[in-house]
Protein backbone atom coordinates (compact mmCIF):
# COMPACT_ATOMS: atom_id res chain seq x y z
CA UNK A 1 0.00 0.00 0.00
CA UNK A 2 1.36 3.40 -0.95
CA UNK A 3 0.15 6.63 0.60
CA UNK A 4 0.68 10.00 -1.04
CA UNK A 5 0.09 13.06 1.11
CA UNK A 6 -0.21 16.51 -0.44
CA UNK A 7 -1.55 19.97 0.16
CA UNK A 8 1.01 21.34 2.58
CA UNK A 9 2.64 24.72 2.20
CA UNK A 10 3.21 28.11 3.74
CA UNK A 11 0.19 29.88 5.15
CA UNK A 12 -0.28 32.94 7.32
CA UNK A 13 -1.73 32.66 10.82
CA UNK A 14 -5.51 32.48 10.60
CA UNK A 15 -5.39 30.91 7.17
CA UNK A 16 -6.62 27.54 5.95
CA UNK A 17 -5.19 24.52 4.19
CA UNK A 18 -6.66 21.26 2.98
CA UNK A 19 -4.44 18.20 3.08
CA UNK A 20 -5.10 15.14 0.96
CA UNK A 21 -3.93 11.56 1.25
CA UNK A 22 -4.40 9.04 -1.52
CA UNK A 23 -3.90 5.31 -1.01
CA UNK A 24 -3.01 2.98 -3.85
CA UNK A 25 -1.69 -0.50 -4.42
CA UNK A 26 -4.47 -2.48 -2.79
CA UNK A 27 -7.85 -3.84 -3.76
CA UNK A 28 -8.79 -4.47 -0.16
CA UNK A 29 -10.70 -2.22 2.17
CA UNK A 30 -8.84 0.19 4.34
CA UNK A 31 -10.33 0.31 7.79
CA UNK A 32 -9.01 3.32 9.69
CA UNK A 33 -7.12 6.25 8.24
CA UNK A 34 -5.51 8.94 10.30
CA UNK A 35 -3.48 12.12 10.24
CA UNK A 36 -0.50 12.55 12.50
CA UNK A 37 1.93 15.43 12.75
CA UNK A 38 5.45 15.99 13.98
CA UNK A 39 6.61 19.46 14.90
CA UNK A 40 10.32 20.33 14.95
CA UNK A 41 11.93 18.84 18.03
CA UNK A 42 8.78 17.05 19.13
CA UNK A 43 7.40 13.55 18.92
CA UNK A 44 4.86 12.54 16.33
CA UNK A 45 1.30 12.95 17.57
CA UNK A 46 -2.13 11.88 16.41
CA UNK A 47 -4.28 14.66 14.97
CA UNK A 48 -7.45 12.85 13.92
CA UNK A 49 -8.67 9.52 12.61
CA UNK A 50 -11.64 8.23 10.65
CA UNK A 51 -13.00 4.73 10.18
CA UNK A 52 -14.41 3.26 6.99
CA UNK A 53 -17.90 3.93 8.34
CA UNK A 54 -17.09 7.57 8.93
CA UNK A 55 -16.62 7.56 12.69
CA UNK A 56 -14.15 10.28 13.60
CA UNK A 57 -11.83 10.99 16.48
CA UNK A 58 -9.99 14.24 17.14
CA UNK A 59 -7.45 15.41 19.60
CA UNK A 60 -9.59 17.65 21.81
CA UNK A 61 -7.62 20.80 21.22
CA UNK A 62 -7.92 20.56 17.43
CA UNK A 63 -11.53 19.51 16.95
CA UNK A 64 -12.95 23.01 16.59
CA UNK A 65 -10.48 23.94 13.83
CA UNK A 66 -9.75 20.70 11.93
CA UNK A 67 -12.11 18.42 10.02
CA UNK A 68 -11.18 14.95 8.79
CA UNK A 69 -13.08 13.24 5.99
CA UNK A 70 -12.78 10.42 3.47
CA UNK A 71 -13.67 10.24 -0.16
CA UNK A 72 -16.43 8.00 -1.46
CA UNK A 73 -13.84 5.53 -2.67
CA UNK A 74 -12.65 5.19 0.94
CA UNK A 75 -9.05 5.36 -0.28
CA UNK A 76 -8.67 9.08 -0.05
CA UNK A 77 -8.62 11.15 3.10
CA UNK A 78 -8.67 14.86 3.73
CA UNK A 79 -7.88 17.21 6.56
CA UNK A 80 -9.42 20.66 6.41
CA UNK A 81 -7.46 22.95 8.69
CA UNK A 82 -8.86 26.36 9.55
CA UNK A 83 -7.67 29.21 11.77
CA UNK A 84 -4.14 27.90 11.57
CA UNK A 85 -1.69 28.91 14.26
CA UNK A 86 2.12 28.93 14.25
CA UNK A 87 1.93 25.96 16.65
CA UNK A 88 0.37 23.92 13.84
CA UNK A 89 3.66 24.03 11.94
CA UNK A 90 4.70 20.43 11.42
CA UNK A 91 5.12 17.64 8.94
CA UNK A 92 1.74 15.99 8.55
CA UNK A 93 1.67 12.26 7.89
CA UNK A 94 -1.18 10.07 6.80
CA UNK A 95 -1.64 6.54 8.08
CA UNK A 96 -3.82 3.75 6.78
CA UNK A 97 -4.64 0.49 8.53
CA UNK A 98 -5.23 -2.52 6.33
CA UNK A 99 -5.71 -6.02 7.75
CA UNK A 100 -4.13 -4.94 11.00
CA UNK A 101 -1.03 -3.44 9.41
CA UNK A 102 -0.30 0.28 9.49
CA UNK A 103 1.09 2.02 6.43
CA UNK A 104 2.53 5.53 6.37
CA UNK A 105 2.91 8.21 3.76
CA UNK A 106 5.96 10.40 3.32
CA UNK A 107 4.49 13.50 4.96
CA UNK A 108 3.67 16.98 3.79
CA UNK A 109 5.08 20.10 5.43
CA UNK A 110 2.76 22.75 6.80
CA UNK A 111 4.34 26.03 7.84
CA UNK A 112 2.25 28.68 9.54
CA UNK A 113 4.11 31.96 9.60
CA UNK A 114 3.68 35.61 8.77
Amino acid sequence: VQLQASGGGLVQPGGSLRLSCAASGTRFSISTMAWHRQAPGKERELVASITSSGRTYYVDSLQRRFTISRGNDKKTMYLQMNSLEPEDTAVYYCEAVLAGTAYWGQGTLVTVSS
